[in-house]
């Protein structure tokens, strides 16, 4: 590892401490990684235990033993959530521990396994974690999502350059799209979130009956609750505490109304999913639900996603992002939905968010299912933005407010 690397790590990981998940005294902080990111995981918990935190707990993960379990543990081991699992995700939530979660997953991990495996086991951890995202869902706890330079994934997104090379050129990827390199990252990231926030008060003021979406391969309606919440990803937890749910973040976001949806929307950017990429999808709706969905790769992937339960088929989040981000700008494809999601305006198969709409926080799931906020085991963005995508916002009275044009801002 170079000086440089070293260094930048070091900064890196005091950013998701201070600025991610804003770790307080006494406070437990629970980190999944992967063993090839072990050096970042490290000088995250050196960080942590630095701004006072009580204990740093690891999960590690490791892409060679999840491909080897999937290949060859039996069968109903996919078809069970571990008890303890739940439990202990549980315990450090009631302890008021803050998650971090750092990616750097192969895209392509589980491309050849059964998909009857996958399809299992993410139902099965859909539903061991419900609780668990529940809490995550409504802001109980500070979380945060951030990104580490894995071998195979850097080969992925740079596969025209050597191993080591493309390791590097991810990481400077990564570093670029955290401001890692202004002369002070913390406050780069304040001036971002508000920048954000000043977006979302304005389509909060406009108070939309609906979007209407449309691009090549595009022509979507989305209904929105009349209490519906545009938010960015800085948020506060039921403590009062600050955080930034994802590094990085381009985006604001809403729950649609479930049944509100009606059309057919294209991606524009292929979606990983289960250790499998799916690419070049449309998919159809009729009152909320999912009635279609095609692709050309992963269709049968994408149809056991929505298939997970009944919420599946219906949206949970509605998010926009210009084409001009910087992320997009970069002209780099992350298949990663972190990165990719930044760069192109998405949708999110699957449950909602409950800070999206008015008092959401502390709703029953009655109340917000009432609100129209969907329910489900499964949250997975997808990207349909593009240079080519405009978007109406429209109120309850019928005035059509031009929010995007030709991909970018229009309000």
């Amino acid at each position: 590892m170079t000086r440089e690397l070293s260094s930048n790590l070091e900064k890196y990981a005091e950013l998701i401490v201070r600025t991610g998940v804003n770790v307080q005294e006494g406070q437990d902080v629970f980190v999944t990684g992967a063993v090839e990111a072990a050096e970042l995981v490290r000088n995250v918990a050196s960080k942590a235990y630095e701004a006072g935190a009580r204990n740093v707990h690891v999960d590690w993960t490791d892409d060679a033993l999840s491909r080897l379990k999937y290949e060859k543990a039996a069968p109903d081991v996919f078809e069970q959530f571990p008890e303890w699992e739940t439990s202990k995700r549980n315990s450090f939530v009631e302890r008021g521990a803050v998650f971090i979660s750092i990616v750097s997953s192969n895209p392509d991990l589980l491309k050849g396994v059964d998909s009857a495996r996958i399809s299992a086991f993410q139902k099965a951890s859909g539903m061991g974690l419900k609780e668990f995202r529940r809490a995550i869902q409504s802001d109980k706890v500070s979380w945060t999502v951030v990104a580490a330079a894995g071998q195979d994934w850097a080969a992925k997104v740079f596969p025209d350059a050597s191993g080591e090379e493309a390791v590097q050129n991810l990481w400077t990827a990564i570093f670029d799209s955290v401001r890692l390199h202004e002369a002070d990252p913390v406050e780069a990231w304040v001036k971002h979130n508000e920048t954000l926030h000043e977006k979302a008060e304005i389509l909060n003021k406009h108070r939309f009956a609906k979007l209407h979406y449309t691009a090549p391969g595009t022509d979507l309606t989305v209904g929105l609750h009349e209490k519906h919440l545009w938010v960015a990803a800085g948020s506060t937890n039921q403590q009062g505490n600050s955080f930034m749910a994802n590094m990085p973040t381009e985006e604001v976001f809403t729950v649609p109304l479930k049944d509100g949806t009606n059309g057919y929307v294209s991606s524009t950017k292929p979606l990983s999913y289960g250790g499998n990429i799916i690419d070049k999808f449309k998919i159809t709706f009729e009152n909320g639900r999912i009635v279609k969905a095609e692709a050309e790769t992963g269709e049968e992937i994408l149809n056991k996603l929505v298939e997970i339960d009944d919420g599946a088929h219906y949206l949970g989040e509605v998010a926009l992002v210009p084409h001009e981000s910087p992320i997009s700008q970069s002209g780099i494809l992350f298949y990663n939905t972190l990165f990719d999601e930044n760069a192109s305006n998405h949708l999110a198969i699957g449950s909602g968010y409950a800070f999206n709409v008015e008092g959401g926080k502390t709703m029953s799931p009655e109340e917000l299912e009432a609100h129209g906020v969907n329910s489900s085991i499964t949250h997975n963005d997808f990207m349909i933005g593009s240079a080519e995508m405009n978007i109406d916002g429209i109120q309850a009275d019928g005035t059509v407010v031009p929010v995007f044009r030709k991909g970018n801002w229009a309000i």
